[in-house]
């Protein structure tokens, strides 16, 4: 990424971003100093609800007040960035990174079902503006999001009974995978990266890198995928050089995401959406995010 590329970014982000979009790039494009990590975390306590789960538009396509387990995913997926910082190493920040991953466990307890598995959004979520993808809030548990929320929440040291059975709800999801989309298998390659059973996890995780070109909601090279433009790509499950998954992935695929998202930095420095808000709010937020997040992934490659 070019200095003036990468300038242009920072001050559409400074222009534009949350201010949890904004402290987190302090971690990313400038000096990764404890002190900003611990910032990123109180910018999130920000969205907290008393029953101990997070809401307020923090994923911003959900305008809903009240706790969602999709604001919870979106949390611990900042948690993680803050983790694999420089700044993760320090004790403090770990400590604090904890301490939150902790509060979050009775919430989320209490939503799961029977089974240990969480639904994305909860149906609350409809008494609300929402993107259109949202409907009627009425989904079911499944790998997305409680995959992810049990690889966060087991890499910030957490422990509890029923992060145990959401563990193994997600064993049995991954066992029987059959219907699977970019967004489930983006959640499972992330579990099975972290899984302790690794000739379990990885016999799982090659045989879904493998069908990865024939998923809905995935593109493997640009343009591909099944007749929308709204999708994840190899840079969503595996941003950095260093990440196992990139030696599942073509390497040819990897170089045209890369100019593609070279190229899709806008006038104003920002990235564009490929999918539509619920609202022009919505939209400056989420285009911090994916700004801050392309601009992460072309100063790292």
């Amino acid at each position: 990424m070019s200095t003036s590329a990468l300038e242009r970014a920072r001050d559409f982000l400074l222009l534009n971003a949350r201010l949890l979009e904004r402290r987190l790039a302090e971690l990313w494009l400038g000096e990764p100093a404890p002190a900003a990590a611990h910032a990123v975390l109180a910018a999130l306590a920000a969205y907290r609800n008393p029953d101990g789960g997070l809401g307020h538009a923090l994923e911003p396509d959900a305008r809903a007040p009240e706790s969602q387990p999709l604001a919870v995913d979106f949390a611990l997926r900042v948690v993680e960035q803050v983790l694999d910082s420089p700044a993760g190493d320090d004790p403090g920040v770990r400590a604090e990174i904890t301490a939150f991953a902790a509060s979050l466990v009775p919430y989320l307890e209490s939503v799961a079902a029977p089974s240990g598995g969480l639904p994305i959004v909860l149906p609350s979520v409809a008494r609300y503006p929402r993107a259109r993808h949202w409907g009627d809030g009425v989904f079911p548990p499944g790998l997305n999001p409680t995959a992810g929320i049990v690889t966060c929440l087991r890499r910030a040291g957490v422990r509890a009974d029923w992060l145990d059975a959401a563990d193994v709800f997600c064993r049995e999801r991954v066992d029987a995978l059959t219907d699977l989309d970019g967004h489930a298998a983006h959640n499972a390659l992330h579990y099975l990266g972290h899984a302790p059973d690794r000739p379990w996890a990885l016999a799982h995780r090659d045989a879904i890198a493998a069908r990865l070109g024939e998923l809905p909601y995935f593109h493997l090279y640009p343009g591909e995928g099944y007749g929308l433009t709204y999708g994840l790509t190899p840079l969503d499950i595996a941003p950095l050089p260093q990440d196992p998954l990139r030696e599942l992935i073509p390497a040819g695929a990897v170089a045209a995401h890369l100019a593609e998202l070279a190229a899709g930095q806008q006038t104003d420095g920002g990235w564009a959406l490929s999918w539509e808000p619920p609202g022009p709010a919505a939209e400056l937020e989420w285009r911090g995010v994916v700004t801050l997040q392309a601009a992460r992934v072309l100063a790292a490659n």
